[in-house]
């Protein structure tokens, strides 16, 4: 449920597809090498192929599940010369001033940028440690005298619209299960799994979804759609328990990643207030 920690946001472009080939390096074709400066890895027709491209490309496998390794390293370059051959290529075929090449070509340049301002926003206004320690000692205090902490499993349906969101919502109401729905209609990834989350805890997400979570009853779905920034969505409570909280240390993963959040929705909030969006009905 990309709100409770990140899908449905702007995502920089990803460098290596889901099937990527694991097999050997670049075989003798690719070979030819001599002569590329130190911080190359590789070139096409002289188009260079950097090693901090590499790197990245490395870092996005590895986030993907792959294993950091050789056979890695040439998997990617392997993946880069592919990219790079089809699209000299395209630019052979006249495609890059395409229409749809512009558009796509934007859409990536906007995503980049996006993510861009939100990570400098976010290293120049950093979560410490101390912050971090003062939410803790915080939600402590919030569970009151047992002391126990309260986590929702959670099931989510994420789409672009409120129209498109109203008209899921409809479908459940009239008796179609809410993953049968959410395999149909959601935009995030976790649609394949009925838009199952896990278990979550209302520190850990938006506020406009923490509020509306904690008023539902097992089973029971969000009565109305939830607009977030990425988007609108509706959730469904699945099952609650009661636990001991974690220690500190334990938990500082979790509240960094709602605390983050929160500031990056803050910072959202007011660029759009700040703003004139005008949404053609």
């Amino acid at each position: 449920m990309k709100p409770f920690s990140s899908a449905f946001n702007p995502m920089v472009v990803r460098f290596i597809a889901a099937g990527i080939l694991a097999s050997a390096f670049v075989g003798s074709s690719f070979a030819q090498q001599s002569g590329l400066p130190i911080n190359v890895a590789a070139s096409v027709n002289g188009a260079l192929i950097t090693n901090d491209m590499v790197e990245q490309g490395i870092r996005a496998a590895i986030s993907q599940g792959q294993k950091e390794s050789p056979q890695l390293r040439s998997a990617v370059i392997e993946k880069f010369v592919e990219v790079l051959l089809l699209s000299q290529q395209a630019e052979k075929d006249g495609l890059a001033n395409s229409e749809k090449a512009n558009t796509q070509l934007a859409m990536i340049r906007q995503n980049y940028l996006a993510d861009l301002e939100l990570s400098t926003y976010m290293a120049q206004n950093p979560i410490t440690d101390a912050d971090l320690q003062a939410e803790y000692n915080r939600e402590i205090a919030s569970l009151g005298s047992q002391g126990m902490i309260s986590e929702y499993k959670v099931s989510d349906i994420a789409v672009a619209t409120e129209a498109d969101a109203q008209a899921a919502l409809a479908r459940i109401k009239k008796g179609e299960s809410f993953d049968k729905v959410a395999k149909s209609v959601s935009l995030a990834p976790n649609k394949v799994q009925g838009g199952a989350v896990g278990w979550i805890q209302p520190g850990q997400v938006a506020p406009q979804l923490a509020s509306v979570l904690i008023t539902l009853s097992k089973g029971q779905v969000s009565p109305a759609p939830i607009q977030m920034q990425q988007g609108w969505y509706l959730i469904k409570l699945e099952d609650k328990k009661s636990s001991k909280p974690p220690s500190f240390e334990q938990a500082k993963p979790a509240i960094r990643a709602g605390m983050t959040q929160r500031k990056q929705f803050e910072f959202l909030s007011q660029l759009a207030k700040d703003a004139k969006i005008i949404v053609q009905q």
